[in-house]
């Protein structure tokens, strides 16, 4: 016995491409460049300035100076001192400071 010839049965093919449910093409996100200055160093040298507090600075060398910030701007720090003279202190020459106990 023969077996009947059998068709295969497919739906019909859209002539329209199915629509995904994203929306219509725009130009892709990109993702925000991230600010060039946080004021972090701003915000901790104006509330060190406020409490006038006693700070250590600590310069390439090595060398330790005691003393209360006055003011900064972009490139130095005024650092009033009572052992000795007020020094203005270029950041560059800065390798860290702290708080003085």
């Amino acid at each position: 016995m023969e077996s009947p010839i059998r068709k295969a049965v497919r739906p019909p093919i859209a002539a329209e491409p199915l629509k995904s449910s994203k929306p219509p093409s725009q130009a892709p996100v990109k993702k925000q460049v991230p600010p060039d200055q946080t004021y972090a160093e701003n915000f901790y040298y104006l509330k060190q300035m406020q409490g006038k507090t006693p700070m250590v600075i600590v310069l390439q060398d090595g060398e330790k100076l005691n003393g209360v910030i006055e003011w900064y701007d972009r490139t130095c720090l005024k650092v009033n001192r009572e052992d000795g003279p007020n020094l203005m202190l270029f950041k560059s020459n800065i390798k860290y400071m702290y708080k003085a106990e």
